[in-house]
């Protein structure tokens, strides 16, 4: 097995990908809707392979919705080859540092750059927890936000409560408290490049999800914060997704609440439902 034959050159070729196909904008809104994937370490040659071929035959995406695959370092040439060109390609981390160096095991962000990635995702869960590591502190991860964008890159900012604290009522103090070192380290002009993935932490993988109503009285809580504590203009503008499970079957009654911009989809991402969320915007 072959994954990345034909593939002669970085970057790759300008127009080389597989041409996408647009529909008419869904309902407008505020703001562009973002349907990110997230496949996690998830895939193989072959699987990948079979799926993005199933991507590109799906038909078209609506005009108003931005699309974007986070997939495993080792995938992303091949993703970034293969893939239809109205489906960005990012990665799931970057490190903090600036640039090449004694950094062992980590991937740069100007590295992801260099190989044609669009997007990153940082602050997921599962890194600020970890698995069989130490978890990734707010600072760090606000540290490599910024790294991410000064070096070119959009960011899907992870943030979000556990099952406990949702309980116990400090879902938004949880989420502030993941939000503030943003604050402290972010221009005006950089928030241009962040969307905020609001991913309630009981949620992810469970096949639990926050009810429509739940998860929008959080993303306007957020939204509240930024205009609180950043300003009305960015409040306005930024996108604020839901992640954790969602998927086809649940999207449509997701995306049509007003302060919920998009998703952040795991397991459905790997599968043809992605492309079920993301018609799950609602049509004009």
């Amino acid at each position: 097995r072959v994954c990345y034959q034909g593939m002669s050159s970085y970057p790759l070729a300008a127009g080389s990908r597989p041409k996408g196909s647009s529909a008419p904008n869904g309902t407008q809104a505020p703001r562009r809707y973002l349907i990110g994937g997230n496949w996690k370490s998830n895939g193989t040659c072959a699987s990948n392979t079979d799926i993005i071929k199933v991507f590109n035959e799906a038909g078209p995406i609506p005009e108003n919705v931005d699309v974007a695959l986070c997939v495993p370092y080792i995938y992303i040439p091949m993703v970034l080859s293969t893939l239809r060109d109205d489906i960005a390609v990012g990665a799931q981390n970057c490190g903090n540092n600036m640039k090449d160096g004694a950094f062992t095991g980590e991937i740069g962000a100007h590295q992801l750059v260099d190989v044609g990635c669009t997007w990153v995702i940082i602050g997921h869960s599962e890194r600020r927890e970890g698995f069989g590591m130490v978890g990734e502190p707010v600072e760090l991860c606000a540290e490599k936000c910024k790294v991410a964008i000064d070096k070119g890159l959009k960011v899907m900012f992870a943030i979000g409560e556990k099952k406990e604290e949702r309980e116990n009522g400090t879902t938004m103090d949880v989420c502030a408290k993941q939000l503030e070192p943003l604050k402290n380290i972010l221009e005006a002009k950089d928030w241009d490049s962040v969307a905020i993935a609001y991913e309630p932490v009981w949620a992810i993988g469970t096949g639990l999800t926050a009810t429509p109503e739940m998860a929008q009285e959080t993303h306007a809580q957020i939204r509240k914060w930024l205009a609180d504590n950043i300003s009305e203009d960015v409040a306005l503008k930024t996108c604020i997704q839901y992640g954790g499970s969602m998927k086809g079957a649940n999207a449509k009654d997701l995306l049509a609440q007003p302060d919920i911009d998009g998703g952040l989809i795991g397991g459905a991402s790997l599968k043809a439902d992605f492309f079920n969320v993301i018609n799950g915007v609602a049509k004009s």
